[in-house]
């Protein structure tokens, strides 16, 4: 199973450019584990059965209006009402000045208020980004990740089958590496894996014989990438006489990661192969596959044979990575 993460509140006020308004002393501590936020509007009328305390709370033009028809009494009511559940923090957008209710309330139960000049849906748009990235379900794994004509190609196997190497051929020929060795995969959305190199090994590969290089220092800036999706998984490994692989890529395999689906392909490695010029071919024709060509079928049709009579039932590869 994926371990559960959470941000500090202090971090996500730095990366957003957040203002403090009133911090309380427990700040410091404050920890944000759920990418849900919430717009109190139930709340507000005192209705607070499927409240939950540990979202942010973000306060806008529709909520200061309606707390606008209350006089200071019932302000302060629906005010204390909400903050003695303790949420994390209160965010107010469009820097909309708090009332005197509002910041005695926060005083009153430690909350911490936050202010911003974006409107509520362009700060909701930002914090939900920003939370999904940081709170993504992650693993750690063994590979490399490269970016070739815009596919993320995450490349696997055996140590020693030769997969720096490729990635330093690929980064000469214009591609961009991403991580080497060890590849941290972030699963941003149901259906999207993003991933990126630890932050201490970072532009660094080990190349047997030579030992460790700083790609970034030695290619430049162009033959780096902080981040990628992956868009397809790559298996090297040691060519196997007695093993058949796909000649003609009817069939789709693919890999199961933190739940999602990637495309798969298995390339059997042997002195005399260029390696780099075959994963070129394999992205290229990876995207051509997304936007719904296929050259097996192609060739088939053109053959005037039955595309549905040979091709293959899709193979699901299921791997136990973080499910």
């Amino acid at each position: 199973m994926s371990a559960e993460f959470s941000v500090p509140l202090s971090q996500i006020v730095e990366n957003l450019n957040l203002n403090k308004v009133y911090i309380a002393e427990n700040y410091d501590d404050i920890k944000i584990s759920t990418v849900e936020i919430n717009r109190p509007g139930l709340e507000l009328t005192g209705y607070f059965e499927f409240f939950d305390n540990k979202r942010i709370q973000v306060l806008g033009n529709t909520e200061f209006a309606y707390l606008g028809r209350f006089g200071s009494e019932s302000q302060k009511m629906v005010i204390d009402s909400i903050f003695s559940f303790g949420p994390p923090a209160v965010i107010i957008c469009r820097d909309i000045e708090p009332s005197n209710v509002i910041l005695e309330s926060a005083k009153l139960h430690k909350v911490s208020i936050l202010s911003t000049n974006d409107s509520t849906s362009d700060l909701t748009a930002r914090l939900v980004q920003y939370l999904n990235r940081e709170l993504a379900p992650r693993i750690t794994r063994h590979g490399v990740l490269v970016e070739v004509y815009g596919e993320g190609c995450l490349l696997l196997g055996d140590s020693g089958v030769g997969k720096s190497e490729t990635a330093i051929e690929l980064i000469k020929r214009g591609h961009r590496l991403v991580a080497d060795d060890a590849v941290e995969i972030l699963r941003t959305s149901a259906s999207t894996l993003v991933g990126q190199s630890p932050q201490n090994i970072r532009h660094f590969i080990e190349l047997r014989g030579i030992g460790i290089i700083n790609a970034r220092q030695l290619f430049g800036m162009g033959a780096v990438k902080t981040s990628e999706k992956i868009d397809m998984v790559i298996n090297l490994e040691l060519w196997d006489n007695a093993k058949v692989y796909d000649r003609m890529g009817l069939s789709n395999e693919y890999m199961d990661i933190l739940g999602v689906e990637v495309p798969t392909l298995t390339i059997p490695v042997k002195p005399g192969r260029n390696l780099a010029v075959i994963i070129e071919v394999a992205a290229m024709n990876n995207r051509q596959k997304k936007m719904g060509y296929n050259a097996a079928k192609d060739l088939l049709a053109s053959l005037g044979m039955d595309v549905n009579e040979v091709e293959e039932s899709p193979k699901v590869i299921v791997d136990k990575w973080g499910n």
